[in-house]
């Protein structure tokens, strides 16, 4: 599977997979029933889908513009401590305000989802290109019939 099919698909699964497992996670961590904890794992996934978005391009952005090109390991990791960051200072206050709990509670919530999602994204990548396939961008260039599998 390929092209945007391959995008709709991944995202959907993605976000759903996540949306279930955090509302599971934040009831057991907020002490909230399953409607608000899951009310909150949507709006959590909206809001990390625009800053997603918003950031990638901001941070396209200023790379474009450095005279070194290419994604060095420092700037890899200046670019996800800057992700998480900014997603980090955008929904403790939200949780804070939706489960009516103090700022610090929210910021250990946010933390306990982060190592989720460290864990969950990195599983979720690999099973995924286990079932679909690799996109063609990450396939080796092919010798002869030999088939591509997802390794």
């Amino acid at each position: 599977m390929q092209g945007i099919k391959r995008k709709v698909v991944y995202v959907t699964l993605y976000e759903a997979i996540a949306i279930a497992v955090a509302t599971v996670g934040l009831m057991a961590m907020s002490g909230q029933g399953a409607v608000r904890s899951g009310v909150l794992s949507v709006m959590a996934s909206a809001i990390a889908v625009v800053w997603n978005l918003a950031y990638n391009s901001a941070f396209e952005w200023w790379e474009s513009r450095q005279l070194t090109k290419g994604r060095s390991v420092m700037r890899r990791v200046a670019h996800a401590i800057g992700f998480e960051g900014g997603l980090a200072a955008i929904l403790v206050p939200v949780f804070a305000w939706w489960l009516d709990v103090s700022l610090w509670q929210a910021l250990w919530m946010d933390l306990g989802l982060l190592v989720f999602f460290l864990v969950y994204t990195f599983v979720f990548n690999w099973t995924f290109d286990r079932v679909f396939g690799l996109p063609l961008s990450a396939q080796p260039a092919a010798t002869g019939d030999t088939p591509v599998t997802a390794a």
